[in-house]
């Protein structure tokens, strides 16, 4: 089946085409400054090749058309690829989707639904679906579920200590995140080790931008660090991520700020941009090693929260056999990954330095030769694990 993958942001419009049988991309591209004056578009063709141009895109309609102008003029051909699908990322399916669905208009209802646990994504996911089911009406559209993989945890790690009205009536409870990165690499993780899945227990750090931790046992999701939204958890580019809840108060007592003012600020203006100025962990790298004693502070933090997790990930675990770093920084960063696991050798996870510092965008094993817990670098492709959920829903009719 060849699948084409949608992930409509807030002023973007990501997408691939995915052979699912050959596990390769045949095309991507991504739109970026939806509704800003000038919009620009990436486009990569089967040669990989970018073709960048700038046109208005004042909505992801006109998004979605860039895109189809940009297969017709760059390739491939839509139309001689034979297209079986399209897959839609969406961020909150809450407690109602446990596994990707194919839309119809009560599932759109329902996204939207549901804005109420993700305001700032499910409503732009929603207008996604909408206007490439209008661009494609002969195909089947599925809804792949960042919340679903997590739909596992046993109530006792998805059950916050508060007043239970509160979950009954508003969802207050740990949904977690990422969930279709987490679902790839775990099962990568299991192959590069040569093991089943079902007798796998890995630590998946996700680190970029947004940051996640979930621990997983025999391909299910037991545990992981975000929450009832994506904030909760590890330290991330402007997110905070754990942060005392009595700050809201405090600052509206202290410093006159409303919730929504606090809640703005530890999503958009801490994390990384808080600590170091700069939510770039590249940059953050650069400024540390001038001496900037803020940035290696920030560096500091941000490696013993992913230390910490993956501490406690192990407890929960019990026998683990591998810690798995992924995403732009955990797949790039081997100070960040040497720096995380420091210390820990006395819990069976030894890093090899050589193997951690040598380049490499395959998927791989750093640790050194007996570790009892093997420390991996898996690139996640989020685009084909939605692509391979798709295919698998309308393979099972």
């Amino acid at each position: 089946m060849t699948v084409l993958v949608l992930n409509a942001g807030s002023s973007s419009l990501k997408y691939a085409v995915v052979d699912v049988g050959a596990a390769t991309s045949l095309a991507s591209g991504l739109a970026e400054r939806v509704g800003q004056p000038t919009g620009r578009l990436t486009h990569r063709g089967a040669d990989g090749a970018p073709r960048v141009t700038e046109r208005p895109l004042p909505d992801h309609a006109a998004a979605l058309g860039a895109a189809l102008d940009a297969f017709a003029e760059a390739g491939p051909d839509l139309s001689g690829v034979g297209l079986t699908a399209v897959a839609h990322r969406v961020v909150h399916g809450g407690t109602r989707f446990a596994t990707p669905v194919r839309v119809d208009d009560g599932v759109l209802a329902a996204v939207r639904d549901l804005a109420a646990l993700a305001p700032l994504h499910n409503p732009v996911n929603a207008t996604g679906i909408e206007v490439a089911r209008r661009a494609f009406p002969g195909l089947p559209h599925v809804a792949v579920f960042d919340t679903a993989f997590h739909q596992t945890l046993p109530a006792h790690a998805h059950t916050y200590a508060v007043p239970r009205q509160w979950a009954r009536d508003h969802g207050v409870r740990r949904y977690g995140f990422h969930g279709t990165s987490h679902a790839y690499v775990s099962r990568r993780a299991a192959e590069v080790l040569g093991r089943p899945v079902a007798d796998t227990n890995v630590v998946v750090l996700h680190l970029g931008n947004g940051a996640s931790a979930t621990a997983v046992a025999g391909g299910r999701s037991v545990d992981t660090s975000m929450g009832l939204t994506p904030l909760e958890g590890l330290v991330m580019g402007t997110r905070s991520g754990d942060v005392d809840p009595a700050v809201v108060a405090h600052l509206r007592r202290t410093a006159g700020l409303d919730a929504d003012a606090v809640d703005r600020a530890l999503n958009s203006a801490s994390g990384m941009l808080a600590l170091a100025g700069h939510s770039d962990l590249r940059e953050v790298h650069r400024l540390a090693a001038a001496g900037d004693e803020a940035a290696a502070l920030a560096l500091d933090v941000f490696c013993h929260r992913v230390r910490r997790y993956v501490g406690a990930y192990l407890a929960v675990l019990g026998r683990t056999d591998a810690v798995v770093f992924t995403a732009g920084i955990g797949e790039n960063d081997a100070v960040v990954r040497a720096r995380s696991l420091a210390g820990l050798e006395t819990l069976g996870i030894v890093v090899d330095h050589e193997r951690n510092a040598a380049p490499s965008r395959a998927a791989r094993v750093v640790s050194a030769d007996g570790s009892p817990v093997a420390v991996l670098v898996v690139p996640t492709d989020e685009e084909l694990e939605m692509a391979r959920q798709a295919a698998e829903l309308l393979a099972g009719g």
